[in-house]
């Protein structure tokens, strides 16, 4: 692993996150909320570290497949710690833990929020919270790669160690190129979601807070109670249709955009999205009116509509304290913080390509065990699946089961009780947001104790990175072939 080449990429991505950084102080001005200089401060000091990293060490012309795992860790740590800043600088939030969790949910799209009292919050540290979920929706690095020709040495490594699914679609021969298309139709969507938004009514503020939360199915509103907030039918309905947009392949979109119209419906893994958001939401409305929670049919589908979109594409807008649903409603919703969308979207969790592809291995299983002469093969979308690929399907659903159980374990040996700890290790693992009880929907993380909420970061990294980018760093082999940075104005 080239150390020096890491860091170099790494002081890029600073100077790039610090761009962002100064887009808060329009907001600052106009509401005149005080922060001006402290975005400043916080693009000034992104602005030197990066700096300093890019003149200290030497770039790298070429990236092996280490030094994109590295990269890509460095990048997430390094833009979470910088997105700290505005937090802790503000004095809005003074704890560097606390900071730290709110920038990490940001980035990783998550949701999940220390806050008690969102809306005390000044309104440009409210936008920067929301811009951390969009910049981190389609990845730091795939914009990255997008906009910075200077990162596109071993681009293909970065791309694959941060894009979402067990396989990720190459639109083009150039990775770059790719980048920029996925990032083109993530940008457009946001503008068209913004102009919808505020159609219903909302103003620019809260149309652009919302848009930048909804399309990379994050789930930050700078209102207490969230979407709950604006108790319209057009508002919910709108953000039901751009939060399962997000939860699709963004490969997809840009497929059907050049006019290749039954793209979705060709696709196994959509007709799987769709079928399980259908009849989750009839499940749902159907367990709900059955144990009188809603007293007409109308609202009960409307309210299971949105929420069963907003827990499968991980998004955790709320429009309802689901906590207070029967077990059975509750359960399916955790069943479904578990599946996720689809490979290739803005959502996290463990992917419904995966279930798929599991499914349809444990099918291959039974049949063998039914006709042991047969030789079967497992198929998506007419194509045969490679045995690499069924492996580390397979391998992920182990490794997942693992973090998800040894960080359980901790956060309950803190004195958090079962079914807090337990889903909130499933929101964060899983980037989702709320979770049962004391993290539900109406609650925060704010009360648990700071080694519980740095587990829960962890897990939130790791859920956004598909845990084995994260996890291989762990490992003391990959640290073996590591070598010394290499300074610019020091001979080796």
């Amino acid at each position: 692993m080239h150390s020096g080449g890491v860091l170099n990429i790494l002081g890029k991505l600073l100077l790039l996150v610090s761009i962002f950084l100064l887009t808060p102080i329009p907001f600052s001005i106009y509401y005149d909320d005080g922060l001006t200089e402290t975005f400043l401060h916080c693009a000034a000091i992104g602005g030197v570290a990066g700096g300093l990293l890019i003149l200290l060490f030497r770039p790298i012309k070429e990236l092996n497949l280490r030094d994109g795992f590295a990269v890509v860790v460095a990048c997430w740590l390094g833009t979470a710690l910088l997105g700290t800043l505005p937090y802790l600088l503000s004095g809005q939030v003074p704890s560097f833990i606390d900071a730290l969790f709110e920038s990490m949910s940001g980035f990783t799209t998550t949701g999940s929020t220390i806050l008690t009292d969102i809306e005390a919050l000044a309104p440009s540290l409210l936008y920067w919270r929301a811009a951390t979920q969009w910049l981190g929706g389609m990845g730091i690095i795939v914009l990255s790669l997008a906009i910075l020709p200077l990162l596109g040495v071993g681009g293909m490594q970065l791309f694959q160690a941060e894009m979402t699914g067990p396989t990720n679609d190459r639109l083009t021969p150039r990775i770059q190129d790719t980048a920029r298309i996925l990032w083109n139709v993530y940008l457009w969507l946001t503008v068209l979601l913004i102009v919808l938004l505020m159609v219903g009514g909302l103003n620019f503020f809260d149309a652009i807070t919302h848009a930048f939360s909804t399309i990379s199915t994050a789930g930050f509103s700078p209102y207490n109670a969230s979407i709950a907030h604006f108790n319209s039918f057009y508002i919910e309905m709108v953000i039901i249709v751009f939060m399962f947009i997000g939860g699709i392949n963004f490969a997809m979109h840009h497929h059907v955009l050049r006019g290749k119209l039954f793209t979705y419906w060709q696709s196994e893994e959509f007709r799987l999205y769709l079928g399980l958001s259908i009849g989750a939401i009839a499940l749902i409305t159907a367990l709900n009116l059955h144990a009188a929670a809603y007293e007409t049919i109308g609202a009960a589908l409307r309210i299971a509509s949105f929420q069963v979109v907003a827990i499968l594409t991980t998004t955790g807008f709320t429009v309802t304290d689901f906590t207070l649903w029967p077990s059975a409603s509750q359960l399916l919703l955790v069943g479904l913080m578990l599946i996720g969308a689809m490979a290739g979207s803005t959502s996290g969790s463990i992917k419904t390509v995966r279930f798929l592809l599991f499914f349809k291995h444990v099918r291959l299983q039974l049949r063998s065990l039914i006709h042991p002469q047969t030789v079967g093969v497992i198929k998506l979308d007419g194509t045969m699946v490679p045995r690499e690929v069924m492996t580390a399907v397979l391998g992920f659903f182990a490794l997942y089961f693992m973090i998800f159980l040894v960080a359980t374990l901790v956060v309950t040996a803190l004195g958090v009780d079962m079914i807090t700890g337990t889903t909130a290790v499933i929101a964060t693992l899983n980037n989702i947001g709320p979770g049962l009880h004391l993290v539900g929907p109406t609650h925060g993380f704010a009360d648990l104790p700071d080694l519980a909420k740095l587990v829960l970061s962890f897990c939130m990294l790791a859920g956004r990175l598909e845990l084995y980018t994260l996890i291989v760093l762990l490992t003391p082999g990959f640290w073996k072939t590591a070598r010394r940075p290499q300074w610019r104005f020091i001979k080796p």
